[in-house]
């Protein structure tokens, strides 16, 4: 059997195309599980993981947790807000009292970039990173692309637009490294200070203009404003934000062609995006969360095989 390059998912970035072919393939698999009547498999029976979020989630927690549940691992849920965190233990040393407790595996989301790969270094269980401050979410990701391949049959050649806050978003760059990898074109489009001028480096587009960024586009992917990690105001107005990058029917209709519209969650109606395109029947919004349990299933079960495997040959 194929196996995973890596023994954690720190980012996409860190993960090669075959990594992401396997996955989607593993996914393939587990989605069709989901849809059997007995929604459960025996595949990580013997296997104990941890989520640990050091910041609120309400879509990516339930979604990991079902997924965990429907490989039948042992589940166990830490909240930082009720934790030693509080009283000024490291995340080390927090990480190492939990692995005491004999944890295989890890979900953590952290609000520091690169919280994951550091814990990486000083502990010996594998760790899926479910977003670390504006860096990476890559089982986002890997479900954007997973759900685009079902909706078009392939990304390769297509023009994929990511729309809003570019600066804040985890999930714009965890995209763009995923959707390049598999031969996508990718553009960005925003107010110019919500876009990171080092993203030119990436070989992406630049819009300012969601007009022209729709009429380009294949696919646009619309974030919210992150105001939680915004210090200041990037923007006049939130008025103004919804004239020059909201996205509604009338846009929709000027142009000559269909595109296809996806969200991560959670949406903000009536800003980035109207609730008749929320609603409407070109988004695949919802698609995206379904398939987000069978992506992460396949991502979980894919590194238990090589703890398993390290274990087996340690």
């Amino acid at each position: 059997m194929s196996e995973l390059s890596v023994k954690h998912l720190l980012g996409i970035k860190y993960i090669t195309t075959e990594d992401l072919h396997l996955i989607f393939e593993t996914a393939d698999h587990f989605k069709e599980v989901i849809n059997r009547p007995i929604k459960k498999v025996p595949s990580l029976r013997d296997v104990t993981i941890a989520n640990i979020f050091f910041e609120n989630s309400t879509r990516t927690k339930l979604s990991f947790e079902l997924a965990e549940k429907r490989l039948s691992a042992d589940v166990v849920n830490f909240s930082a807000g009720s934790s030693s965190v509080k009283k000024g233990e490291t995340l080390v040393d927090t990480v190492n009292n939990i692995l005491s407790m004999k944890v295989d595996m890890i979900v953590m989301r952290h609000p520091d970039p690169g919280a994951c790969v550091h814990l990486s270094h000083h502990v010996d269980a594998s760790i899926i990173n479910a977003g670390d401050g504006t860096h990476e979410h890559p089982t986002q990701a890997l479900l954007d692309t997973y759900s685009l391949r079902k909706e078009l049959g392939n990304v390769k050649g297509m023009n994929i637009l990511i729309v809003g806050d570019i600066k804040h978003s985890r999930v714009a760059l965890s995209n763009i490294f995923a959707l390049q990898q598999l031969g996508a074109n990718v553009g960005v489009c925003g107010p110019l200070t919500l876009i990171p001028k080092p993203i030119v480096e990436l070989d992406v587009k630049v819009f300012s203009d969601l007009d022209k960024a729709l009429a380009w586009c294949d696919v646009a992917n619309m974030l919210r404003i992150q105001r939680e990690r915004m210090d200041k105001s990037y923007f006049p107005s939130t008025r103004e934000y919804v004239k020059h990058f909201g996205l509604d029917q009338q846009r929709l209709e000027r142009l000559d062609k269909k595109i296809t519209i996806m969200h991560p969650g959670p949406i903000n109606r009536g800003v980035e995006i109207s609730s008749e395109v929320a609603d409407g029947d070109q988004n695949i919004i919802l698609d995206q969360v379904e398939n987000g349990v069978a992506v992460r299933m396949a991502v979980l079960y894919l590194l238990a095989s090589k703890i398993e495997h390290y274990e087996n040959n340690g």
